[in-house]
């Protein structure tokens, strides 16, 4: 996971996936890593990483495409 780099973070699973699906549906590859705190699913949040190469076309797209 060296060379993946979070362009998306959220306490909400579903929007994480959300980005995920726009990312990969533009050819981007990513993946959502579970940061919540084990136990309670209280505290934390889930990240959307890619590959180091890809982190400025990810990034542009969430900010242009993805709103909530």
């Amino acid at each position: 996971m060296e060379n993946w780099v979070k362009v998306f973070e959220d306490d909400q699973l579903v929007r994480a996936e959300i980005v995920k699906g726009v990312l990969i549906q533009n050819e981007i590859p990513a993946v959502v890593l579970n940061k919540k705190e084990s136990v309670y699913q209280v505290f934390g949040t889930y990240e959307v990483h890619v590959n180091r190469e890809n982190v400025l076309s990810a990034s542009n797209l969430i900010k242009n495409e993805i709103s909530f």
